[in-house]
């Protein structure tokens, strides 16, 4: 979201003293002036203060306080905006929530800190928007865009952060954060989150927590064991996910076959160790690691059934290839990334006509999908 942009939407201007921004009579300091959101059907350099809606001055609020925190007058336009609205971050909230789920991440982000801009000490709000940050984080990388998803994830992160290192911490946040940790192979991390987890809420009754207790106190203890009983939180297994993050993928080798000499049924090392042999273009060698990932449990996992057909298209095992590609469609059927290699596959095969479908399909779910555009743009320019 472009802060600049989204600002000079906004003017300011004076009220006249008879002014009310709602039907709650309340007293408006007159010399302050307001900030008021420019209309979308306002002419570019027109804007006619007679026609100003108390909907514009509230938005031009929720705006400033989205992204305009040195603002000098920022208590009282929340003061106003609580007073005009009292029940404006339940309804922010809700509408957030809803957002984002819809994946309008753009809405759902200006939201979010327009609420944290209105609340910046409610934890709860700051574990929502890294909640966000992470999900938001989640579909970029479907989509193939690993830059901006480590990104988020590094936004999400510090937000997490936040309400870990407050006084009196939710218990949800090392709930989720070991989540977030988990998805990046950091499972020592992950398991020190889940412990706290733990700890924070052993002294609360399922109905003293709320809704989703029990399952969550469960799955936490369940993702515990795996970690222990895998041995996941070798020294060794983290290295070689860093250095794969690196680029360094023959060191990245070395580990993790280090780490399969005494762990051989560990289904995550496996699809690290062809991760990193499909990096390096070996893809017979990388073929072979997925399938023990699979053997192993990995089969439940569409990443490794992606990568799997990455390595069954290099070796025009197309058939095959698309196989995995379907199951791995199946797990996660909103993956960009996944309807893409469908695309990339029927390319390979000489199918032209299905891979325009596959890219069309992607680029239904998100407009924006360049590798998509870029693809249809070269198969119209064939024709």
């Amino acid at each position: 979201m472009n802060t600049v942009n989204s600002l000079e939407s906004v003017f300011y201007i004076s009220m006249p003293e008879k002014f009310k921004l709602s039907d709650e009579s309340f007293q408006i300091d007159t010399s302050i002036q307001l900030p008021v959101q420019k209309k979308d059907s306002d002419a570019p350099g027109v804007f006619n203060p007679s026609e100003i809606t108390a909907e514009q001055i509230l938005a031009g609020i929720l705006t400033v306080l989205a992204y305009d925190r040195k603002n000098e007058h920022l208590d009282y336009y929340r003061s106003l905006l609580l007073k005009a609205k009292p029940e404006i971050k339940k309804e922010l909230c809700e509408a957030a929530i809803l957002k984002t789920k819809n994946e309008d991440f753009d809405l759902a982000e200006e939201i979010f800190l327009a609420l944290i801009g209105l609340d910046p000490e409610d934890e709860a709000i700051i574990l929502n928007m890294a909640l966000f940050l992470d999900q938001r984080a989640d579909s970029y990388r479907r989509a193939g865009l690993f830059e901006d998803a480590d990104a988020y994830d590094a936004d999400a992160y510090a937000y997490y952060k936040q309400v870990m290192d407050s006084d009196n911490p939710i218990p949800d946040a090392y709930f989720n954060v070991g989540f977030y940790f988990m998805k990046q192979y950091k499972y020592r991390e992950a398991k020190d989150s889940f412990e706290m987890y733990l700890a924070l809420t052993c002294d609360y009754s399922d109905e003293d927590m709320g809704e989703n207790a029990v399952y969550k106190k469960e799955r936490a203890q369940e993702i515990l064991n795996e970690i222990k009983n895998q041995n996941m939180d070798d020294v060794r297994f983290q290295n070689a996910f860093d250095l794969i993050s690196k680029g360094e993928d023959e060191k990245a080798l070395e580990e993790i076959r280090l780490f399969l000499q005494n762990n051989p049924e560990v289904w995550n090392a496996w699809f690290m160790l062809g991760w990193a042999l499909r990096k390096m273009g070996r893809f017979e060698d990388a073929k072979q690691a997925f399938l023990e990932a699979i053997k192993f449990g990995g089969d439940k996992n569409p990443d490794t059934l992606n990568e799997l057909a990455l390595c069954l298209i290099q070796l025009e095992e197309f058939s095959l290839a698309k196989k995995y590609l379907l199951d791995a469609f199946a797990l996660s059927p909103e993956s960009t990334k996944i309807i893409s290699n469908l695309g990339y596959l029927a390319l390979a095969e000489g199918n032209k006509q299905e891979a325009r479908n596959y890219f069309a399909a992607v680029l239904e779910y998100d407009p924006n999908d360049k590798i998509a555009a870029t693809e249809l743009l070269k198969l119209e320019k064939e024709d």
